[in-house]
């Protein structure tokens, strides 16, 4: 067979290897994001939101999904392209032609390379873009467009132990005029305030609604008590996260941090590293997690290769579900080393690379034998338990 027929074969079989990748990558990342939807129905019941809107945000969690998603969907589609092959009997055919199960190799290994390459970026960039991006905008629609935006004329009571009230809004600038505030957070005491100016300001990062007035009074009653202060600048705080139904705006979550901000506390310790060894522990694990997970589609990709050929005749359904399993060992093995690695019981080198490092060499043996047109011995064995098991 000529040099541009194998070429072929291979442009062709990385058409399927890509139709298939886009199809399990849309189904899987559905299936995520509805799960997320009922997850944060809360948050989005708090916010007047619409359909472009909520596209926007999942937009922006979908670098967080896709890190998981990619290596299974990488996975998925080498090993359904290639038992479809060997069911169609396509495979035999080559072979009787003359192309070797090696020279079949380069399709799978440039799709499974592309999709480490993508995952890389994700990892590495995509992630903390994401996570930064999607807090971002909660705030600026809890501030603008949500129930938590005050009102003109009209007492609002969307903040916990809080009562706003302000003659004029300006809801583009967040400003307002002639405001009156009232307090109920401190126990057995009520504060109001009272200031001509205030101000409506966000910030992403520490997830806070700050709520800033300007030459205003403060009246405070405690018991039989009443005290009088002036003030030119007062500032009430608001955590975002609890007025959305609970919501995480840590900045410092090591699965939300870029690489940089990773490297740099795993080389240069902060305070808070020294002190809390289980944070320590879980950012290091996370540092080498951003970088062995991506591998995960090489290796898988590789791995489902000579696993279609051991399994040919398996229905596309039955398929499905074996490399749905195999990926569950996969994962089980890559989140059993993460959970050892954050607990300090394990090295997160070698929790997360030995699964890794385990089924490249289970790919590395089972291309070798299903070159050969070999079963690998283990799978012999397999099939004369269940012969004996059948017999008897």
């Amino acid at each position: 067979m000529t040099n541009l027929t194998v070429k072929l074969i291979h442009k062709n079989i990385f058409k399927e290897l890509l139709s298939i990748f886009g199809l399990s990558v849309g189904c899987l990342l559905g299936l995520i994001i509805m799960g997320r939807m009922l997850q944060l129905r809360e948050l989005f019941m708090s916010q007047n939101l619409g359909l472009l809107d909520l596209l926007q945000l999942f937009l922006f969690l979908c670098p967080f999904f896709l890190l998981l998603i990619t290596p299974i969907a990488c996975m998925l589609s080498v090993f359904l392209v290639f038992l479809r092959m060997s069911t169609d009997n396509e495979a035999v055919a080559l072979k009787a032609n003359g192309v070797s199960l090696y020279q079949l190799i380069p399709a799978p290994l440039a799709f499974s390379l592309l999709c480490t390459l993508f995952t890389m970026f994700i990892s590495l960039f995509g992630v903390s873009w994401g996570m930064d991006m999607f807090k971002a905008k909660i705030v600026e629609y809890a501030r603008t467009r949500s129930k938590l935006a005050i009102q003109a004329g009209v007492f609002n009571r969307d903040f916990p132990n809080l009562t706003f009230y302000a003659k004029q809004v300006d809801s583009e600038k967040g400003e307002m005029r002639f405001v009156f505030v009232e307090d109920r957070t401190m126990k057995n005491t009520s504060v109001v305030i009272v200031a001509p100016y205030g101000k409506i300001e966000t910030d992403p990062y520490k997830g806070e609604v700050n709520i800033v007035f300007r030459n205003g009074r403060i009246f405070r009653e405690h018991g039989k008590e009443l005290n009088i202060l002036q003030f030119g600048k007062y500032k009430v705080r608001l955590p975002l996260g609890k007025l959305l139904g609970g919501f995480s705006f840590d900045s410092d979550k090591p699965k939300e941090m870029s690489i940089a901000a990773l490297w740099q506390l795993y080389t240069n310790p902060n305070d808070r590293m020294s002190t809390d060894l289980n944070y320590a522990r879980k950012l290091r694990t996370e540092f080498v997690k951003r970088w062995t997970l991506p591998f995960g589609c090489l290796i898988l990709g590789m791995f489902a290769f000579p696993i279609a050929s051991v399994f040919r005749g398996l229905r596309q359904q039955y398929g499905l579900m074996l490399s749905m399993g195999l990926f569950l060992v996969y994962y089980s093995m890559f989140s059993v080393g993460t959970g050892l690695g954050e607990a300090g019981t394990l090295s997160p080198y070698i929790g997360l690379w030995f699964p890794n490092v385990l089924f490249a060499a289970i790919a590395g043996v089972g291309i070798y034998y299903a070159n050969i047109e070999k079963t690998i011995p283990i799978v012999t064995l397999i099939e004369h338990w269940r012969a004996r098991r059948a017999e008897s």
